[in-house]
């Protein structure tokens, strides 16, 4: 591996991480951070590893079921740590673009996070359609651990990582080729009812 690799990371709270390898969920929900480049969320690389983040994540955001996450995320967290441990990457399998309400509720039961919380990110930028990441996510058998650097905060959602991509082919997928496909068929399925 060439030692100047770097990588692309979405940065994703710590706790949707976790449901991610859990296979609770195979969506991920952007409108893009506060000091985007862009101003708006792009999907500007179609494979990347999930940075977690601790910072803005909150129990009453989730979904019941998922709400330890934060405290179990949290709990391991320690922001002046050296490094930062990378458990899982994701391939986008498609980008769905949300505009309205309707289209919402309908994926309501594939993701984590609250209808109400859904919504507002909805509203946010009202011009700009909901990013709907329809992801293959791929487990470490152990995690990469990351040097720490202040590069890494603020308000963006992506990052650049000092690994290389090869060590993506280290990882697992979480689930199931059948299983994967049987979930992105029921997402396809209510957009187009």
């Amino acid at each position: 591996m060439n030692e100047n690799a770097t990588a692309a990371a979405l940065k994703e709270w710590a706790s949707a991480v976790e449901a991610f390898l859990g296979g609770d969920t195979i969506l991920a929900l952007r409108k893009g951070g506060i000091r985007e480049e862009t101003r708006d969320f792009e999907l500007t690389n179609e494979a990347f590893y999930f940075f977690p983040t601790y910072e803005h994540q909150k129990e009453h955001l989730l979904k019941e079921p998922y709400r330890r996450f934060v405290a179990e995320t949290k709990a391991e967290w320690r922001p002046d740590a050296p490094a930062v441990p990378i458990k899982a990457w994701a391939e986008a399998v498609e980008d769905l673009l949300i505009e309205d309400e309707e289209r919402l509720q309908a994926l309501s039961p594939y993701h984590i996070w609250t209808d109400d919380y859904a919504s507002e990110r909805l509203h946010w930028k009202r011009t700009k359609p909901l990013h709907c990441l329809l992801l293959r996510v791929y487990r470490f058998e152990a995690p990469i651990d990351v040097p720490n650097d202040p590069g890494f905060a603020g308000c963006k959602s992506w990052v650049r990582l000092p690994i290389g991509e090869d060590q993506a082919a280290l990882g697992r997928p979480v689930l199931s080729d059948e299983a994967f496909a049987r979930k992105a068929a029921e997402i396809r399925e209510v957009l187009k009812r």
